[in-house]
């Protein structure tokens, strides 16, 4: 691991274990980005000059010849950090306007600094590392007519090919200045008929991939919505027209923020590609007073020269090392039980307890209550920023609810909504001013419900203290923090005019502060953050909370496309899977049981269901999946995971692997989505063995409720003996099964 200057080439490089990035300047000042791919010699011999490198001897290059013609320059050179309004007509990464109004900003090279470490980001959620496995460059660069120094952030790790960057401006001058944009990043390079790889969706459908050809001009994903959002995730790829989970060039990035974001990539004119990241321009301006700072979220830059498997791995390292601070990050979680879609809101202190009796004999560990047990909260219309025990449903208190929960067996959990107020309630008869809302218009709602203030200081003191009174008043030990809407009507009565839209970054900045005192105040706790489902599951959320709820949709089919989303970036062991009762709430489906567990095994793994309405055999079927979660969860949390088949692709079938950093043990979850008619089997190839070594092979042929009932047999189980070159080159034959929602496990011993 290594960042250096090169004088003499004028050549800026960061290596990785298995990449480079390599930065060059121009006539002293000008910053372009020369490389950025699989390692290359690390001498920056003559051939990596920055001269030579960023086209100097081509045509329309000019500042070296003080010819004047600097438009046609700016308009294609590669610029490291491009600036606006001076020439660059492609997307730009930071706009300033002048206390005179002008917008138009040229920020040139001043110096650079290299040391060992990486600084924490004030305010923001950022990975970290210690001194001596983590480097970082700073290159600032300045704007003498606006007296504004802007430092750009690089950080490498000793055990990842990631490339970590943000931004940081410095008003030096005397007056005022408003960004009105500030990107995290951007990376210039050449055409290769790529791809881009994104996540879209919308409520009960998160996080679906889209695949689509570059075309020229300009293509994003993103949200104005206040959180990353349902409908995209801050995340984006290009790869190669042939790239596959196994072959292929990938470069990727992702957003380490909850709010307005977009990703965006540019096919321009001369065939050049520009990649940007960052907060979202609309609803966004800074005012930026001299002697202030302002700085950008974080961008984590992932390239992949072994496919999108590569890249997927790659974050998954990352932010189980280098994000999740939790205590739990490499813990097995608690087997827990929500009574959401087992009461929705008809509960009491009984029902709650039957629910506690019964999950204690099946093996689940701890009961969450969630929505409902606060202010006179019947329904979804009132209560929200009241957070006092609902008495006619719990008449002997909280303590007595956990205490007697407890005594059963099981650990407690609660659910919050902290960020919001309902019209309905003491907090809002109070303080109406605590919901954001524009000047004279009467604010938008939106499950019935408002959006607290949160950029305000004395708002956020108010909901902290009243979480911490509930969580101090017993013995809880889970959180699930809620978001159920976006927000609009974007005024806050503490800010002026100029500063109008800072309002929703101050918003995120405010949630970030609440949840870091939070898990300041309780170590132990462990949070798991939701929004409407899976709306904010991004890496700002991996940094406070190491499980983030996937998706309100808990159907086992729904769950395969949501799941493979999902974990194309983000480890298995933050993704919120529960198995729920059929026919499915959202959907109506019927599944499985043993499709079912076999989805929820690729998560965080719970149920949601009413535990005292189902059979005897049922809840036999309970105890023996979370038998299987124990065994197989510190494998599932810590183990490379590989894609090898989706539903999304096929309509047919999905698999999924992972396999332990020693190569020793692997998991390999199929399931057939749907039967077909007079079909072979398939050859299935399996990926991160050890070619010579030998492994054991266990089947688990999970049978179906209605089989076991019929034969009296436990799921079929056998084991066999196969290289691991067998395993992967050849394969193993997989058997259609009859029926849909059919599944089968393997599980690898290597002997």
């Amino acid at each position: 691991m290594r960042i250096r200057f090169n004088e003499e080439t004028n050549c800026f490089m960061l290596e990785t274990r298995q990449t480079s990035y390599v930065m060059g300047l121009i006539d002293g000042k000008y910053l372009g980005h020369i490389y950025y791919g699989n390692k290359i010699d690390d001498s920056l011999n003559d051939c990596l000059d920055a001269d030579y490198a960023l086209r100097t001897g081509e045509s329309p290059f000019t500042p070296d010849k003080k010819l004047g013609e600097k438009v046609s320059f700016m308009d294609c050179f590669a610029m490291e950090y491009p600036g606006g309004g001076v020439g660059d007509f492609r997307e730009s990464a930071i706009e300033i306007r002048s206390k005179d109004g002008f917008l138009g900003c040229e920020f040139l090279y001043d110096s650079y600094r290299i040391y060992n470490g990486k600084p924490k980001l004030s305010g923001l959620p950022a990975t970290f590392g210690k001194d001596d496995e983590c480097m970082t460059l700073e290159i600032t660069l300045r704007d003498e007519i606006l007296d504004l120094n802007l430092t750009l952030l690089y950080s490498v790790f000793d055990d990842s090919d990631s490339i970590i960057r943000s931004a940081k401006i410095s008003n030096k001058g005397e007056s005022p200045v408003w960004i009105e944009k500030m990107y995290s990043a951007s990376v210039d390079m050449d055409n290769e008929r790529y791809e881009m790889i994104t996540l879209h969706g919308s409520w009960a459908r998160e996080r679906h991939i889209d695949r689509v050809s570059l075309r020229h001009g300009k293509q994003s994903v993103s949200s104005i919505r206040g959180i990353s959002s349902h409908q995209a995730n801050p995340f984006m790829a290009l790869v190669g027209p042939h790239t596959t989970q196994n072959y292929g060039d990938v470069y990727a990035m992702n957003f380490v923020y909850s709010g307005n974001f977009i990703a965006q990539t540019e096919l321009s004119q001369f065939d050049s590609v520009r990649m940007s990241m960052g907060i979202a321009k609309d609803n966004f301006c800074w005012k930026l007073e001299p002697g202030e700072e302002f700085q950008t979220p974080e961008v984590i830059l992932m390239y992949s020269n072994s496919g999108i498997g590569g890249m997927t791995r790659g974050f998954h390292d990352l932010y189980r090392n280098h994000l999740i601070r939790s205590p739990y990050v490499k813990k097995p979680r608690p087997v827990l039980i929500n009574n959401w879609e087992a009461t929705y809101f008809d509960f009491d202190e009984e029902k709650l307890l039957d629910i506690a009796k019964d999950a204690k004999e099946c093996g689940i560990e701890m009961l969450v209550m969630d929505d409902g047990w606060f202010g006179h909260r019947d329904s979804d219309n009132s209560s929200l920023g009241d957070w006092k025990v609902y008495s006619m449903k719990l008449p002997n208190g909280l303590k007595a609810l956990v205490d007697k929960v407890n005594d059963i067996g099981l650990k407690f959990g609660i659910w919050f909504e902290p960020e919001m107020i309902s019209p309905d309630s003491d907090l809002y008869r109070k303080h109406p001013d605590y919901a954001i809302r524009l000047p004279g218009r009467t604010p938008s709602q939106a499950r019935n419900q408002y959006v607290l203030d949160l950029s305000r200081k004395e708002v956020v003191d108010q909901v902290f203290e009243q979480i911490c009174e509930v969580l101090e008043s017993a013995n809880i030990e889970y959180v699930k923090w809620d978001m159920n809407r976006p927000l609009c009507d974007l005024g806050s009565v503490d800010l002026p005019s100029d500063r109008a839209k800072e309002l929703s970054h101050r918003y995120m900045l405010g949630v970030y502060e609440l949840q870091e005192r939070l898990i300041t105040r309780f170590p132990k706790l462990l949070l798991e953050n939701c929004s409407g489902g899976g709306a904010r599951f991004d890496p700002g959320m991996l940094y406070y909370s190491p499980q983030i709820w996937c998706s309100d949709d808990t159907d086992a089919k729904e769950r395969l496309k949501i799941q493979e989303g999902t974990a194309l970036v983000y480890p298995l062991s933050s993704i919120g899977a529960h198995v729920s009762v059929c026919p499915n709430h959202t959907v109506g489906r019927n599944t499985p049981w043993a499709m079912r567990g076999n989805v929820a095994l690729g998560g965080t793994f719970g149920y949601e269901l009413d535990i005292t309405k189902i059979s005897s055999e049922e809840k036999n079927i309970i105890t023996d999946q979370i038998d299987s979660y124990h065994k197989y969860s510190s494998l599932i949390m810590e183990g490379d995971y590989y894609r090898l088949a989706s539903y999304s692709e096929n309509n047919i079938y999905d698999c999924w692997q992972v396999v332990s950093k020693d190569k020793k043990e692997s998991l390999v979850v199929y399931n057939q989505v749907v039967a077909l008619p007079n079909a072979h089997s398939k050859w299935l190839k399996m990926s991160g063995l050890s070619e010579n070594a030998r492994y054991k092979v266990h089947i688990e042929k999970d049978m179906d409720i209605s089989d076991s009932e019929q034969s009296g047999e436990k799921p079929d189980e056998n084991v066999r003996i196969y290289s691991g070159a067998q395993l992967m080159y050849m394969g193993i034959l997989i058997e259609s099964m009859f029926g849909d929602g059919r599944t089968v496990r393997f599980y690898l011993v290597k002997e």
